[in-house]
Formats: structure tokens, sequence, C-alpha cells
């Protein structure tokens, strides 16, 4: 159970400044795109790792969404 709250923590806070980019970028763009996805591959690394099960890929996915949304309006009270 430990690794799974470590993984959320992880992804989260992995997508805030991927979301922060996101949010400077043209919507639908390449790297409107590749801003979103390019954390991805580190945290399945992880869920590998700590061999973690499928069952909680999404709570991985509510906590990036969530970290994009909160790197997004960082940017937006930065601007």
């Amino acid at each position: 159970m430990p690794s799974i709250l470590f993984i959320t923590i992880l992804t989260f806070v992995l997508h805030i400044p991927f979301g922060y980019l996101r949010s400077r970028s043209e919507k639908y763009s390449l790297k409107w795109f590749i801003y979103i996805h390019i954390p991805i591959p580190f945290i399945v690394l992880v869920r590998i790792i700590t061999n973690t099960d499928y069952k909680f890929i999404p709570i991985f996915v509510i906590a990036a969404v969530a970290g994009q949304f909160f790197g997004g309006k960082l940017e937006l009270k930065a601007g």
C-alpha cells in the first residue's frame, strides 16, 4: 500500500511542471501533446518496478490529470 501512495504523489508532482509547460503551448499542438504524455513512461516504469497491480492505474490517471490541471493553473496565476 505505501507504494500506491508513493506512485500517486510522484505522478501528481511529476505532472505539475508539464502542466505548466502545456498551458503555455498552443492547444492540440505537438508540444501540447508531448507535455501531456512525456511523464507517463516514467510512472509506468515505477509501477512495474514496485510490482503494483493494474487495478490502481485509474488512481494514477486521476493524479496525472490533477497534476496537469494544477500546473496549468500555476501559469494562470503567474501570468
